[in-house]
């Protein structure tokens, strides 16, 4: 009887990499790790740790959408030559208006 079973897992190149790095500062392996993570796995009866969705405010939550709408394109920002370019315009803001850039 064997006693090693091989696993076969997909991971892309970084988060393979990255883990190696890591695992070795504890001095143990990737297979090390994945065996540890199955063992503790079994005794937990479930993943052996929490599974939980961010949550954040609803303010943090708006910009995370707007941050996300400007990455994919939905929305156009405006865009400076110059940092004195843009120090103008926020500078030109009608009084009220709090700029995130202002000191």
């Amino acid at each position: 009887m064997a006693t090693t079973a091989d696993m076969c897992i997909s991971v892309d190149p970084e988060t393979k990499a990255g883990a190696e790095e890591l695992f070795a500062t504890f001095g143990i392996t990737v297979d090390e790790a994945v065996n540890m993570f199955l063992h503790q796995s079994l005794l937990t009866g479930g993943l052996p740790f929490s599974l939980q969705q961010p949550r954040y405010n609803e303010e943090t939550e708006a910009a995370i959408r707007e941050a996300r709408d400007i990455a994919a394109g939905r929305i156009q920002t405006k865009t400076y030559k110059s940092v004195a370019e843009m120090n103008a315009d926020i500078d030109a803001d009608p009084p009220g208006l709090v700029s995130c850039l202002q000191n």
